[in-house]
């Protein structure tokens, strides 16, 4: 496949099967979709059409070169074989509490309890049996992962601070590297907190949705104020004292803040410079529900806000890091994120489940570390999900960067975790041509071909 479109005024042609980006001059542009248009996907270039011109020299050579046209050379049997097996637990998201100190109104977890109507936190003996439990189930996996989630995790500091000591303490001794991340909504941020999480976290998610109004309308207060002046100045403390350590301010827009550039550019206007504004997903029936008939508006507005983070380079804008080399490995880009076979989350009560947006959903419970039960069937439907197994996938250009998207949000739009959610496909396609275009001008790749 070829895929071709125009950003940021500058016209590009992605070999999908390749992973080849090109930037093209309008005449080469225009030849490419003449050419796509009369002989489709699978172009004849053994006879030269007596109208064409230079570029169609250029584009023939392209194609001998493999860039162009290429075909899908990624289902090798060894590489299917993998992904039908169930592959080492590498992650984990532990919710070391069912409780929030904010409501905020979209929030996914039932404002912290996830439904259960318990608000509880989990006991520094849960955490421990979790850590022994991603350590027996990631094999010979060195690396690991666990992301302390809520909830608010801060409520549970406590068991934060006992789960980092238990797993250091058995590192060593079991062959493992724990790397921890915290995500927050900064409520109960104090110099104290500061420290120990700048000192502890490999990475740390800061609970943020924009501007003052456009955050303290949806991410209030359990007494329904405001939370914008409480947490901003902690935020800004916390970020100043990380050095070179990861973070990221993450946001979440809705129908009712579509502008949402102007919340990303307040963000770096705040000082912040590793950003993330996610679209929301929601039940339909929301006030602040995305909708089909808002996605023009929201392409609009990913346009706008790339334009003006093209001369903002220090600004990281999630969305708009795209690697042209497509440097994770081949099962990383046919699977994705591996939720419910790679990464599984852990809750207050030991149950586990794929990720933690399947939380409270029995028919996708693995499990409970107190009973040692682990549902294979449910974990390998996961690890077989992939861009071939989920039929929409097969033909979108963005398949080797999307990797099929979140199954939670299938789920909880479409019923079915094989089934792609249709407006957030149609804005990650947007997102990667946003964000394509973007490194291409960056890196002053302007009417001339582009490869990695």
């Amino acid at each position: 496949m070829v895929h071709t479109f125009e950003s940021l005024s500058v016209h590009i042609a992605v070999d999908v099967n390749s992973g080849a980006v090109h930037v093209l001059d309008r005449a080469a542009y225009d030849a490419l979709n003449d050419l796509i248009a009369a002989q489709g996907q699978d172009p004849d270039f053994s006879q030269k059409p007596q109208d064409a011109g230079p570029a169609w020299e250029e584009l023939k050579g392209l194609w001998g070169q493999g860039l162009l046209f290429t075909q899908d050379d990624y289902i090798d049997p060894q590489a299917m074989a993998y992904l039908g097996e169930e592959p080492p637990i590498k992650a984990l998201c532990l919710h070391v509490s069912h409780d929030c100190n904010l409501r905020c109104r979209y929030c996914f977890a039932s404002t912290g309890d996830f439904g259960t109507g318990k608000r509880v936190t989990m006991s520094p003996e849960t955490a421990r049996r979790a850590i022994d439990f991603v350590v027996e189930k990631s094999g010979k996996r060195r690396n690991l992962e666990v992301d302390f989630f809520g909830g608010e995790p801060l409520m549970a500091l406590d068991t934060v601070k006992q789960t980092v000591a238990y797993a250091r303490s058995i590192e060593k001794e079991r062959g493992k590297n724990f790397r921890f991340t915290i995500t927050t909504n900064g409520v109960l941020l104090d110099d104290d907190v500061i420290d120990y999480v700048n000192r502890e976290m490999s990475n740390v998610v800061l609970s943020l949705d924009g501007r003052r109004e456009v955050n303290d309308r949806m991410r209030p207060t359990v007494n329904g104020r405001g939370s914008y002046d409480v947490i901003v100045p902690k935020f800004q403390k916390l970020v100043a004292g990380r050095g070179t350590k990861d973070y990221y301010i993450r946001g979440t827009f809705t129908r009712q803040n579509l502008d949402f550039a102007a919340d990303v550019l307040h963000f770096a206007d705040l000082g912040f410079k590793h950003l993330s504004v996610e679209p929301v997903v929601s039940e339909a029936d929301k006030p602040w529900a995305l909708r089909e008939e808002d996605v023009a508006a929201i392409e609009a507005e990913y346009e706008k806000l790339a334009a003006a983070l093209r001369d903002r380079p220090q600004v990281n804008f999630f969305h708009f890091n795209v690697d042209l080399a497509q440097g994770p490995c081949v099962i990383k880009r046919l699977r994705g994120c591996g939720a419910g076979c790679e990464y599984v989350a852990i809750t207050p009560d030991g149950d586990v489940y794929p990720c933690h947006q399947f939380v409270g959903n029995d028919e996708y419970r693995l499990g409970n570390l107190y009973d040692g039960s682990f549902d294979r069937s449910i974990s390998r439907r996961f690890a077989q999900l992939n861009i071939y197994t989920r039929d929409k996938c097969k033909t979108c250009w963005a398949r080797f960067y999307c990797s099929g998207g979140c199954s939670a949000s299938n789920l909880a739009v479409n019923g079915d975790i094989a089934v792609p959610h249709e407006i957030g496909c149609q804005l990650e396609r947007k997102r990667l041509e946003c964000a394509i275009a973007l490194k291409a001008i960056r890196a002053g790749m302007t009417e001339r071909n582009i490869t990695d």
